[in-house]
């Protein structure tokens, strides 16, 4: 079985951790330790030797942005970069952007605020390690968006609030997404709890009806392995 390294891109407020966890173990709990391979905390500079050291990795959220001047985002884009053809990438939220980024495309703060709560994703494409489903609902939690799509992707999926919100590559193994398959909704609505002086408190306490929803996480879950075990 193809395992999935992780590409340790932040971590969740410290106060949550004990509760929740890091997104490394987030992630491990949502595939299975089965599909889990090593954990590469690239805030610390660490990262594989080799990109061919592993057949897969998962880029995952942070609370930076890709554009912060930050002495690991430029090795993390030259990893990304070096890894092109040399390994499947998969990036969430950060890892998202960062993709975007590395490879042609543009991520600004946006000027919609804070996405928060579930969000309902319309899917524009299909790929083979896709379910055949017309949307998933998934939970979310960012400001910054990508505005440019890079080219050689193809849009997979989005909607009013964030319309580049999934994205495959054409020219490499690799896709992303906006949205956080590996939050479960109490998380999610531990870190509205963190960010609601800055939304409207309407706006928050919708977010957290929302969670309340079924969502989609373990079918995006199937999306990640069915994509790492595809030919």
């Amino acid at each position: 079985m193809t395992r999935i390294a992780i590409l340790e891109a932040g971590f969740p407020p410290r106060n949550l951790q004990s509760r929740f966890g890091t997104y490394s173990e987030m992630f491990e709990s949502l595939l299975g330790s089965d599909s889990f391979g090593p954990v590469y905390d690239v805030t610390r500079g660490h990262f594989p030797a080799h990109a061919q050291d592993q057949d897969a990795y998962l880029i995952t959220g942070s609370s930076a942005g890709v554009y912060d001047d930050l002495p690991w985002i430029a090795p993390l884009k030259a990893f990304l970069t070096d890894a092109k053809g040399k390994a499947k990438l998969i990036g969430i939220c950060f890892g998202h952007q960062i993709m975007a980024e590395t490879f042609g495309g543009h991520v600004v703060k946006s000027d919609k605020g804070w996405g928060i709560g579930l969000h309902h994703y319309r899917l524009s494409g299909a790929a083979g390690w896709m379910s055949g489903l017309k949307k998933v609902a998934i939970p979310v939690c960012h400001q910054d968006q990508v505005v440019v799509q890079p080219p050689a992707t193809r849009l997979l999926g989005g909607n009013a609030f964030c319309p580049l919100g999934i994205l495959a590559y054409e020219d490499q193994p690799a896709f992303s997404v906006q949205f956080h398959p590996e939050f479960d909704p109490a998380f999610a609505s531990a870190l509205i709890d963190l960010v609601e002086d800055e939304v409207a408190p309407a706006k928050a306490a919708e977010a957290r009806a929302s969670l309340e929803e079924p969502n989609d996480r373990h079918r995006v879950a199937d999306w990640i392995r069915d994509f790492v075990a595809a030919d």
